[in-house]
């Protein structure tokens, strides 16, 4: 999709929407007003029969309007709010974006930028030009994002691959049908943020991208979306940049080095672990790295501690993590990123066998640690433990892994927020403002150390489950552990990686916050 800025309204533009907003109270957008005054009040006589009630998240479509250069108007209402907070704020965007997929216009153009959002939004930047750049950047990523339509299992090519029939399956998808816009264009309130505003458009719809990539991957049946298929697909983004190197270490090149939590949960499957290692290069030599790390159990049976078999299949979900990182490196490509940043997989397949991991076995991680596995159904720690281990190498600036960690977490926080966990509050704090600006939103949990005892053995150094309290919390202790030596982090999304009911698919969170976090690094 082309997206685009202007400083003035397209004339005499075919085949278009125009996206203006009001308020519930008959108040309009100053694009709006220009409308209804070129109309004789067309807008405002709606408003009064009640037609266009303004109410948040109201769509109306006005044909061929008198004095109008576009063929069609959406106009959409924004409540009785003066300023909208900014997850209202992307809200609005989504559902106009949505609105006009659904008609056969080939071009938007959206003057909601117009639309005020709470200023105390400090850390968007407290000023009229660093608000004006977001809304650009939000109005791409809402333009591109709204976009997305799960690719499908025929786009491989295996021959053990199914082919989808004609019927189009919603799959996570944003729009069941395919649509006919092809560009965007996002006014601007003057021409001063033009140049500027053209990089706030690219990071918009680079992350737009990135989410399509982590959709795409969450996506996929199990038996596709292997840790081969993993390593394959960093493989491909490696042949599009010559900043990115990927290297995969095997089972036996992690047996040499001692992964022995890592070895543990792919015991009982068919499937070889792979340990996904992507360098991107867009800064200085000198510049030390960013690790963002990814959780990919690509599917979890819980292993000998065996799942409940109802809505199992979501646990294809459990390398949602993992798609995270990939969408973030597939942002990162996107929009050039001037910054170093290794992007690390984690991923295994977890399952019960003869040769699987029973719970009671004593491992040894590459750290050296002995770790007693209670519950084989906590496997993720497991891998990242020693992933953990493995990315000091790289000297990191901060670590970051990204995992569907605990359905504790879901209980804490259901599906709105994504819990998060550090030994460095000036990270926590970095993340948790990051997550604002995004409106992919984190909140932060205690790892106090009196929380250490509850993952006590008598047969290792610590087990890896710490019973029913704070399942959440003790998962994030068992992790600090590995991360001593570096700023760390833990974003635990086990709620907000995936949807399911009748909305079952992947989110593609937190690319937006870590996206947000390594543009403003």
């Amino acid at each position: 999709m082309e997206i685009k800025v202007a400083g003035k309204l397209l004339k005499k533009n075919r085949n278009s929407c125009l996206i203006v907003a009001i308020l519930s109270n008959g108040t309009l957008t100053e694009t709006a007003k220009s409308l209804d005054k070129a109309s004789g009040g067309y807008l405002k006589k709606l408003h009064k029969r009640g037609d266009l009630s303004g109410s948040r998240g109201q769509c109306r479509f006005v044909y061929d309007l008198e004095g109008a250069d576009f063929e069609r108007i959406l106009v959409i209402g924004t409540g009785s709010d003066k300023t909208l907070s900014v997850s209202h704020y992307q809200q609005l965007l989504r559902t106009a974006f949505r609105s006009v997929r659904s008609t056969s216009a080939a071009t938007a153009v959206s003057a909601l930028g117009e639309v005020a959002v709470d200023a105390a939004s400090s850390v968007i930047g407290g000023n009229e030009q660093a608000m004006e750049l977001w809304k650009v950047q939000q109005q791409a990523l809402a333009a591109e994002e709204t976009g997305y339509r799960f690719a499908g299992h025929d786009k491989l090519g295996s021959a053990t691959t199914a082919k989808k029939t004609s019927k189009k399956t919603k799959s996570g998808n944003d729009s069941d049908k395919p649509s006919k816009l092809r560009s965007a264009v996002i006014r601007l309130g003057s021409d001063g943020n033009k140049r500027t505003a053209g990089k706030h458009t690219l990071a918009g719809q680079a992350v737009g991208k990135g989410l399509h990539m982590a959709k795409d991957l969450g996506n996929l049946a199990p038996n596709i979306c292997t840790p081969s298929y993993l390593a394959s697909e960093a493989r491909a983004l490696a042949r599009q940049s010559d900043k990115l190197k990927v290297s995969v270490l095997g089972e036996k090149q992690m047996e040499k080095l001692g992964m022995g939590a890592f070895l543990a949960v792919s015991a009982g499957s068919r499937e070889e672990a792979k340990l996904i290692i992507m360098e991107y290069n867009g800064g200085p030599k000198s510049q030390r790295p960013v690790v963002l790390v990814g959780k990919g159990i690509t599917f979890d049976t819980g292993g000998i501690s065996i799942k409940p078999s109802a809505t199992m299949d979501e646990m294809k979900f459990d390398m949602c993590g993992a798609a995270s990182v990939f969408g973030a490196l597939a942002a990162t490509l996107a929009m050039d990123l001037k910054r170093n940043v290794v992007f690390a997989v984690a991923a295994a397949e977890n399952m019960p066998d003869g040769a699987a991991t029973r719970p009671g076995d004593v491992v040894t991680t590459m750290s050296g640690p002995s770790v007693e596995i209670l519950n084989t159904d906590a496997e993720g720690r497991l891998v990242l433990c020693d992933t953990l281990t493995y990315v000091k190498k790289f000297k990191p600036q901060a670590v970051i892994d990204v995992a569907t960690l605990t359905g504790a977490c879901v209980v804490a926080l259901g599906g709105i927020a994504t819990g998060l966990m550090s030994n460095s509050q000036s990270l926590a704090d970095d993340l948790l403002e990051a997550g604002q600006i995004s409106g992919d939103r984190a909140w932060q949990l205690p790892l106090w150390d009196e929380y250490k005892p509850m993952l006590d053995s008598n047969f290792a150094d610590l087990a890896n489950i710490g019973g029913r309290q704070a399942g959440a919390i003790t998962a994030g202790v068992f992790l600090k552990s590995f991360a001593e030596e570096f700023d760390w982090a833990h974003l635990d999304i086990a709620g907000t990686g995936w949807k399911s009911g009748g909305s079952k698919g992947a989110t593609g969170r937190p690319v937006g916050l870590l996206m947000q976090y390594l543009m403003s690094a």
